[in-house]
């Protein structure tokens, strides 16, 4: 599923073009590859940057949360 949305094909798609590949083509998936992970990790990393700025605690927000669903059960 991951494949099909971050490359556009699915896996056996993927496993047939890689053994027919050119190094050119392989060399696209990598470039791909690491300009999405790259756009990936600085995106969270600033999302979460302008959350901590904004003075939202998602992790006091979370513990919170699990302690009034534990005392809603009891």
């Amino acid at each position: 599923m991951l494949d099909a949305i971050a490359f556009g094909m699915d896996e056996t798609a993927l496993a047939y073009d890689m053994q027919r590949a050119h190094s050119a083509d392989v060399w696209f998936l990598r470039a791909r590859f690491y300009f999405w992970g790259i756009i990936g990790c600085l995106s969270s990393f600033l999302l979460g940057q302008l959350m901590a700025v904004a003075g939202i605690n998602t992790m006091t927000i979370m513990w919170e949360g699990l302690w009034d669903f534990i005392h809603h059960l009891g």
